[in-house]
């Protein structure tokens, strides 16, 4: 494990639009990688770039300090100048041997992310691996840390309650819509084009939602979300007139003054009287005060759902004691694991060794004996011999394993 070595750059001391400056163009990736590991003799390698990070993760036996990490990244040509490259080099991170599995560890465990808990990071840092893989990147090494590192990060997201309870507004906004069990057909009209009624209506339309109005300032913004939800497009305006009904409304504007008024309410029912549900993400809220007095509506707004997301942030935080006993208790595992292989692969050799003697035997040392035997007592040889090099073959390994489990 002593040449296992990570040079990362995180969001915990680079800002994250900096963060941006060092992902490497896929078009070129495989190439540069495939240089810089041959021009510096690294053994494996493997490259990972989220939101939140950069990181290389290698097997070699060289001293990777600040001072090689600059001629690694000279090398890589990220196209940065010399003091952006001096600037990025002071905030990297090195680890090494098992403070660096301990790191991967806790990274695909979400435990370094920027939001503790978002397994997004495991399936990231799988398909960096994977990609490296299928382009010769990595071999038997890296392979057996990505299976401690996946095994310890699915055994912490099953045994612990760190990735349970959402901490982010839109899926707690989208639980609270589920719970009032809207049909799939639900008309729902979505006030203002911004991010946050984006990831919901992508909520909504991945589970066959599928009945959209889109509201926004500008109408060709509205048109381009109405257009991935396959529903139709008005400007705020229209709101006055819109005349078709609705079961939902999402709002979230960056107005400074309510959207939806009694009036405007009223109007948007177009004579029915049912409870509605209004979803306000917006801060201050979209929906007048007035609007929840007079008429009888399920009010999901974006106040509480933060409460919520703090408590369960919280809840999240409390659970690290007992995923890093997890990380740890794998790290003693893989421990034994890895010098398991080492014993496997030093005993390669032990077959091919017991033939060579078997061939210097009877070909050699005692070529002119064998000659001398009939054809009994040559197949009666052959089998002793036999049966005592496949014996002989597993001793080796089964002592081995016994002395480094017992002792």
């Amino acid at each position: 494990m002593k040449y296992l070595k990570v040079i990362a750059f995180t969001h915990k001391q680079i800002e994250l639009k900096e963060l941006g400056r060092l992902v490497i163009c896929q078009e070129n990736l495989t190439e540069k990688l495939h240089r810089v590991k041959k021009q510096f003799d690294i053994s494996e390698l493997f490259y990972l770039a989220t939101c939140n990070r950069v990181e290389f993760v290698l097997l070699t036996q060289h001293v990777v300090d600040k001072a090689f990490a600059k001629q690694f990244m000279d090398a890589i040509d990220m196209g940065l100048c010399p003091v952006s490259t001096g600037t990025f080099l002071d905030s990297a991170a090195i680890y090494e041997d098992r403070e660096a599995l301990e790191h991967l560890l806790r990274t695909s465990c979400s435990l370094e992310s920027l939001v503790v808990g978002e397994k997004e990071i495991l399936a990231q840092v799988r398909k960096a691996y994977e990609d490296c893989r299928e382009a010769g990147l990595t071999g038997d090494g890296l392979r057996m840390f990505m299976n401690c590192i996946v095994k310890t990060a699915k055994e912490v997201y099953t045994h612990t309650n760190i990735s349970k309870n959402p901490i982010s507004v839109v899926s707690l906004a989208y639980r609270k819509l589920k719970e009032l069990k809207l049909c799939s057909n639900a008309r729902v009209l979505i006030i203002g084009a911004g991010e946050t009624n984006r990831n919901l209506s992508k909520y909504l339309q991945k589970h066959k939602f599928s009945n959209f109005t889109v509201f926004n300032r500008t109408v060709d913004k509205a048109a381009l979300l109405a257009r991935d939800l396959s529903g139709e497009a008005f400007n705020l305006e229209a709101l006055k007139t819109y005349n078709k009904g609705f079961d939902a409304i999402i709002t979230c504007t960056s107005s400074t003054e309510p959207i939806i008024t009694p009036e405007i309410y009223k109007s948007l029912l177009n004579g029915e009287t049912g409870r509605k549900t209004i979803v306000d993400l917006a801060v201050p809220n979209d929906t007048h005060p007035d609007v929840l007095l007079q008429f009888p509506i399920n009010f999901i707004e974006v106040h509480s759902l933060n409460e919520v997301a703090k408590k369960n942030l919280q809840e999240r935080y409390e659970e690290l004691t007992h995923a890093e006993a997890i990380i740890e208790e794998n790290i003693n595992g893989f421990l034994l694991e890895l010098k398991q292989r080492r014993i496997e692969l030093a005993m390669r050799q032990v077959p091919e060794k017991i033939k060579e003697i078997r061939n210097t035997a009877l070909n050699s040392v005692f070529a002119d004996e064998v000659q001398g035997l009939d054809d009994a007592s040559r197949e009666v040889l052959e089998k002793v011999i036999n049966y005592m090099e496949k014996k002989y073959i597993s001793v080796p390994m089964i002592m081995a394993k016994d002395i480094l489990i017992n002792h």
